[in-house]
């Protein structure tokens, strides 16, 4: 089982207070690129995998979706789905991404943000997808980009002359890393760049569209702590078809 993290106090109390937590879709500034990614939503059969609070599956039901079905670990998460965000075609339930088992043809389009790095075996969920979605069926999802991931310590350091840097640790050294976020002891799994494509593209997938997420100058502009975000990708998108 992965790790359920997001059922521990500390960290459900700390998350919950994040912008993208309290906003929604608006509090996340990659969301206006994400969306750019997704096909039209109307009719579409549509899975949400890690879905959280529900904040896209909302948006899916809003857009038209025929049916929506949101997934999620933590008990936490779903319990604040269905609070705030329940929708007649929305059904949320508790699922293990580990474990998952997905019916055969069933979705349009997989969509995931910011889950699958707490994942250990990346590729049986994506054999899962593959399963899940009709063919010609879209998987778009965000991911912690590998160059973000791979810090021992992920927060900025200074060299000898006063530089600030990022730190890069083992990069090739993929699987489990231990970091400090929001609580002690949060576990998830570094993948490299080229294993995270290269897994979709052995179970099937055609890859679409990938980008390594930066703000707009735009973005920046009206939120200067974006600045940092062009020193080092922090967030890995895929939009890829079965």
């Amino acid at each position: 089982m992965a790790q359920n993290v997001y059922d521990r106090s500390e960290f459900f109390a700390g998350y919950s207070q994040l912008g993208r937590s309290v906003h929604g879709l608006a509090g996340a500034a990659e969301w206006p690129a994400i969306r750019a990614l997704l096909p039209p939503l109307k009719g579409l059969r549509i899975i949400d995998l890690g879905c959280g609070f529900g904040w896209f599956s909302r948006f899916a039901a809003d857009e038209g979706a025929a049916a929506v079905l949101g997934l999620d670990l933590s008990e936490n998460m779903i319990a604040r789905a269905t609070a705030e965000n329940a929708h007649p075609v929305i059904s949320y339930d508790r699922a293990d991404l580990e474990q998952v088992e997905l019916p055969q043809a069933r979705f349009g389009l997989a969509y995931s943000s910011l889950a699958f790095h707490y994942l250990e075996d990346f590729g049986r969920l994506v054999r899962q997808v593959h399963r899940t979605l009709v063919p010609g069926g879209k998987f778009v999802f965000t991911i912690e980009h590998p160059i973000y991931m791979a810090s021992s310590n992920p927060e900025w350091r200074m060299d000898g002359d006063g530089n600030r840097f990022w730190p890069v640790d083992n990069y090739s050294v993929e699987g489990r890393r231990m970091t400090d976020w929001l609580a002690k002891g949060v576990v998830k799994y570094h993948r490299t760049l080229g294993t995270t494509v290269n897994t979709l593209m052995d179970e099937g997938f055609v890859i679409r569209r990938l980008l390594e997420w930066h703000p707009t100058p735009d973005q920046i502009a009206a939120n200067s702590d974006l600045q940092e975000e062009m020193d080092r990708p922090m967030i890995l998108m895929i939009s890829a078809e079965r």
